[in-house]
This record gives structure tokens, sequence and C-alpha cells, in this order.
């Protein structure tokens, strides 16, 4: 099939791209690179320098016609959306529809989208979230991606536009931005590795779910021919803990320090973890690394690329 991949010079999304090459599949990539990379596309791919939200990326669907649209890109940052929450909608709502009436005009056969199972559910009600639980966003990002998901629903109606919609957990892995505002994970080992202080948002008490990128590559992989018309958490479906993340990360990179403690991130939920029941059953889906495998994988990934 050939696929149009938005966002796939970013972190996930590169390794979307390369899952959907590895299985012979055409991919387009669109990105603006404004987070993403060069360093992170595969050269197999075929990439149009583009904002989802330039009138120009209608020539990449002209010119290309694809049959499917996985759409990553997305302004991911909590923080930022709390304090810019029109910049936020512009990129997550009015961005993403150009591209779902694009889809429409050009009979596009599917819509994966990415949304978020940590920012829609908010504070959860009970846990582990499934895709029932109440949709109670704390910040304008969890609004901005249940919002997509609506117009999703309306085009399927009206249009018979099939989509699926995957909802993600934290994410981690190769390739995560050290730099960026999202991702614990690649803040700490950027951190350590350079020696230097490392601090926690909170108590260290606060539970995320962590799920390896490759992982998540494989749901998207899966989400081509299942899942339609359905939304879906991809997580491990347990807590873990951001001190826990520190201990472990600790001991991979030997850091000598102990954690300095700021206040907590406005916008996010103390607790939340997923079950990933529905996934596993209609997905056919499972994640396969653990923990710290995943940790350690990361790390050996941040020593071979101590530029970024």
């Amino acid at each position: 099939m050939k696929i149009l991949v938005t966002g796939g010079a970013g972190f996930i999304g590169s390794h979307v791209v390369d899952k959907y090459l590895e299985h012979n599949h055409q991919v387009i990539v669109v990105d603006d690179l404004s987070t993403g990379r060069l360093s992170n596309l595969n050269p197999l791919a075929k990439f149009y320098k583009l904002n989802i939200s330039d009138p120009e990326i209608r020539r990449v669907f002209i010119d290309e016609n694809p049959e499917i649209i996985n759409h990553h890109a997305a302004q991911i940052d909590v923080r930022r959306s709390v304090a810019d929450p029109k910049f936020d909608a512009e990129v997550n709502i009015l961005g993403s529809l150009h591209l779902l009436e694009l889809a429409r005009e050009f009979v596009v056969k599917k819509f994966i989208h990415i949304s978020s199972g940590g920012a829609i559910y908010g504070e959860p009600v009970y846990l582990p979230c499934d895709e029932s639980h109440p949709v109670q966003p704390l910040s304008p990002y969890g609004a901005s991606k249940y919002s997509f998901e609506l117009y999703l629903y309306i085009y399927k109606t009206i249009y018979n536009l099939e989509y699926t919609i995957l909802r993600y957990a934290n994410v981690y892995g190769p390739r995560q931005d050290p730099l960026g505002e999202a991702g614990v994970v690649a803040i700490f080992t950027g951190q350590m590795l350079n020696n230097q202080p490392v601090t926690i948002n909170g108590n260290g008490e606060q539970l995320r779910d962590f799920i390896y990128v490759g992982d998540v590559a494989e749901a998207n992989l899966a989400a081509l021919h299942l899942g339609n018309g359905s939304a879906y958490n991809l997580g491990v479906g347990e807590g873990t803990s951001i001190t826990r993340i520190f201990n472990e990360l600790s001991r991979i990179t030997n850091y000598p320090h102990e954690a300095k403690y700021g206040p907590p991130k406005a916008g996010e939920a103390y607790k939340i973890f997923l079950d990933t029941t529905k996934a596993r059953d209609e997905l056919n889906w499972e994640p396969k690394v653990d923990l710290k495998t995943g940790l350690e994988n990361t790390v050996q990934y941040f020593i071979k690329n101590r530029s970024g």
C-alpha cells in the first residue's frame, strides 16, 4: 500500500515509517522538521518538507495519491498547550482537519489518527482507564486530541471515510528528543549521561504507563487492516512511578547524584495507566519489550548518538 505518514521524521513517526517499509509498503513522509530530524528519516521514504496546514500539501495528494494516512504530526507539549491553547488548536484541530478534507477529496481508504491515552481521560475515575472511561482532559492538548476524534466519526458517518484511533500512553525509546518538553525518559537520560542535575516534577510518586516505541510501531502496522471505526489504548497496562524511572536510569547510566524536585506540571494527571484489552483482542497486538530492556535500549542509543 502507499501510505502517507505525517510527522514521519519525528521520534515515533520515524519508527512507524521504518515498520511500514520493512513490510514492503510505499511510504511518503510529510514533516516540517520543527521537531522532527532528517537523521531520523528513512532514505527509502519519499520526503516532503511541509507543514500539515500548508496549502502546498494538496500537491502531495495529487502527485502521490496515498491510500492510507497515518497522522503523527502534532503539537504534543502539554505545557505549551496550557500557555498557548490557540496554537495547540491550530495544529491539532485545524491542521488535522486540513488533512481530513484532503483525505475525503482524494478518496483515501483509511485515516489512522494518533491520539493520547495519557491526556484525554484527565484524572482517572478508575484505573486502569479503558476506552469507555469518561473524557475529561486537564489540558488544551487533551481537548484538541479528543476533538479531532469526533471529527473522524463524523467523516465516517457522512463520507464513509474509514479510520482507526490509537491512544498512546507515555511512549519512550530511541530517537526521543532529550531537549524537548515531553519525554521524561529521554530528558533524564540526556541529563544523566552529561552528568547534569535531574529534576523530578512533583514528588516522584506519580504513575505513568510507559510503552516502548517499537511496540507502538507494531500497533500502527496492525491498524492498516484492523480496528476500523474504533479507538484503542496503547500501553503496558500498569503504572510506573517517575521515581522508578529515575532509579532504573541511574543504574543503567551509573549516575551518581540524587534527584532534585520541582513543582508538578500544570495540566497533567497524577496517576494514569491504560487498559489495553481492546487492542490485544481486536488488533491482535500486545507489548513485547519490558521496561528494563526498553530503558537499556534507549540509553545505548543515546550513548551512540551523544550529539543529540
